[in-house]
C-alpha cells in the first residue's frame, strides 16, 4: 500500500474528498460511511444535490450488501462486464445514505477495473461515492492533470490516461428488461449477448442516473457538433476535431480533444462527425456526449437507434 492511498484515506475518513482513477474518467471520492465527505462532493463539484452519485466497490459481494433485488440477470452481467465501465441501478439497501441516492431508493454501484481505485476501496474497508472530478456540467477528466487544473488542493491519486475516456453505461436490471440510462462503451448488443432473446433492452433517460441533464460536459467556449464544415460558423474563428473512425478511440479521446480545443485561442469549437456514423450503436456514447455538450449542433445530427 503506497503513502498516497493511506493519505487519502485519512481524508476520506476525517470528512475530504480525494481525486481517483478509474478506467472512464477520474472520479471526485468520498467515503459513503462520512456523511461530510459525501457533502463535500456535492461542494467541491458544485453539484446540485438532486443529481444522485455511483457508489463504486470493490467485489460484487459488496454490491449485493448495498442493494436489495440482485437477481441471476445481475450475477451473469457482472460475471461478464465486470470489472468496467458498467453501472448497475439497483434497489439500495436502508444502509446506503439518501444523500448519495438524492432521496430515491434506488442507487448506482460500479465495480472499476482500475487498480488504484481498487487498492483505495480496499484501504478504506467500504465502498466509495464518486462522480466525475470536474465542476458540475463541465468537461470531464481523463487524466490527473486534468483534475489538478481545476481543483489545485485537492489531493489526487496518479492513473495514467484512462483507458476508456467517457462515463459507465449505466443501466436498470428488471426481471426480463435491461433499460440503458446512459450510454457507454457497452451497447444493447452486449448485453443480448450475455442475457439472450429473452431479455428485452431498450433505451431512456431517468433522474435515477447522473448525465440526464439536457446540458452536461459542456466546455467553456462554445461547441458547434456539425456532420459538415460548411455547417461551421463564419463570423467566428474556430478550431476542430474530426471524431476518428473507431469508436473506441473516439471516445478516449473526445474529452482531452476538448479540452484542448477550448485553450486554443479560437473563439469557438467544431466537432465534425461523418454521417455514416451517426446511426452506429456503437458511436452512441460519444454522441450522447456532444449532443449535450453542444452550443449548437446540425439539423443533420438525428441519430435513429
Amino acid at each position: 500500500m503506497t503513502t498516497e492511498i493511506k493519505k487519502a484515506c485519512e481524508i476520506l475518513n476525517s470528512g475530504g474528498v480525494v481525486g481517483m482513477p478509474t478506467e472512464t474518467v477520474y472520479g471526485l471520492a468520498g467515503s459513503i460511511q462520512n456523511k461530510e465527505s459525501i457533502q463535500n462532493i456535492f461542494a467541491t463539484k458544485e453539484r446540485p444535490f438532486f443529481d444522485p452519485l455511483i457508489v463504486h466497490v470493490s467485489s460484487v459481494e459488496q454490491a449485493k450488501k448495498y442493494s436489495t433485488n440482485w437477481n441471476e440477470a445481475c450475477d451473469k452481467i457482472a460475471e461478464k462486464f465486470w470489472p468496467g465501465p458498467l453501472t448497475l441501478i439497483l434497489d439500495k439497501a436502508d444502509s446506503v445514505d439518501d444523500l448519495i441516492t438524492s432521496g430515491l431508493e434506488t442507487v448506482g454501484i460500479r465495480f472499476p477495473s482500475h487498480p488504484v481505485a481498487l487498492e483505495l476501496i480496499n484501504c478504506l474497508g467500504h465502498p466509495v461515492a464518486a462522480p466525475s472530478a470536474n465542476k458540475f456540467k463541465k468537461i470531464s477528466p481523463t487524466s490527473k492533470e486534468h483534475v489538478t487544473s481545476e481543483f489545485p488542493d485537492l489531493l489526487v491519486l496518479e492513473g495514467g490516461e484512462c483507458e476508456v475516456g467517457i462515463e459507465s453505461t449505466i443501466v436498470r436490471v428488471l426481471e426480463n428488461e435491461i433499460i440503458i440510462y446512459r450510454p457507454g462503451l457497452l451497447t444493447s448488443k452486449d448485453f443480448k449477448d450475455c442475457l439472450g432473446d429473452n431479455f428485452k433492452v431498450s433505451y431512456q433517460e431517468s433522474p435515477v442516473a447522473p448525465g440526464h441533464l439536457k446540458h452536461h460536459y459542456m466546455p467553456k467556449k462554445p461547441l458547434y457538433f456539425l456532420t459538415n464544415s460548411s455547417e461551421a460558423p463564419k463570423d467566428l474563428s474556430t478550431i476542430s476535431w474530426e471524431i476518428p473512425s473507431d469508436p473506441t478511440l473516439a471516445a478516449r479521446e473526445l474529452y482531452s480533444k476538448l479540452r484542448y480545443l477550448d485553450q486554443s485561442d479560437a473563439q469557438a469549437l467544431v466537432v465534425l462527425i461523418d454521417n455514416h456514423y451517426l446511426n452506429l450503436e456503437s458511436y452512441r456514447g460519444v454522441i450522447n456526449r456532444l449532443i449535450k455538450a453542444s452550443y449548437l449542433k446540425s439539423d443533420l445530427i438525428k441519430p435513429e437507434y
